[in-house]
């Protein structure tokens, strides 16, 4: 079984009345996911080396623990003082494409025949998004791939960030 996943921005602003039944219940749907998945296994990916070897090692440790496989692609978010010129910065959605892009390139991908997978787009910070994923599925773990250079060492890491804060085990893939 293989699918794609996007679901709707956390962020979006809610126009209803908060209180009514009909958006608790839009809300539970929205967060509510597939059963086959549950327990499974999160991984970041966005189609670097590292993250090429967490998806590996995290098909078989899915495959060992006969679970399921989501596949999790944060997308750029930009501040608008970039487009703008305005202060304070504000965090907007930038399209990204690429998540589409991967999503075909792992549909083709004959490695993921071997385990039930979903891929999930994101936008926001990398470690909040992993870890609310892992929450939302009730995931046994996230895995992913270690960042080299200059970047990682300057504003840390996406694996040591996720790893001192994260509520449930976290693989890093050197």
């Amino acid at each position: 079984m293989a699918g794609h996943e996007i679901p709707e921005p956390a962020d979006r602003k809610q126009v209803a009345d908060p209180t009514s039944s009909d958006l608790q219940a839009a809300e539970e749907a929205r967060h509510s996911c597939d059963p086959a998945f549950r327990h499974g296994v999160v991984v970041g990916f966005d189609g670097s080396t590292s993250s090429e070897r967490a998806l590996a090692y995290a098909i078989g440790m899915a495959r060992r623990s006969r679970s399921g496989l989501i596949i999790v692609h944060v997308a750029n978010r930009l501040p608008t003082t970039v487009w703008a010129g305005c202060e304070p910065p504000v965090f907007v959605d930038v399209p990204d494409h690429r998540t589409e892009v991967l999503g075909l390139e792992l549909a083709c991908a004959d490695y993921l025949t071997e385990v039930p997978w979903i891929l999930v787009e994101r936008g926001g910070d990398i470690c909040h998004e992993l870890e609310e994923v892992g929450r939302e599925y009730s995931a046994d773990a996230i895995v992913v791939g270690s960042t080299h250079g200059i970047v990682g060492r300057i504003f840390g890491s996406v694996a040591g960030r996720l790893a001192r804060r994260a509520q449930r085990p976290v693989v890093v893939i050197p």
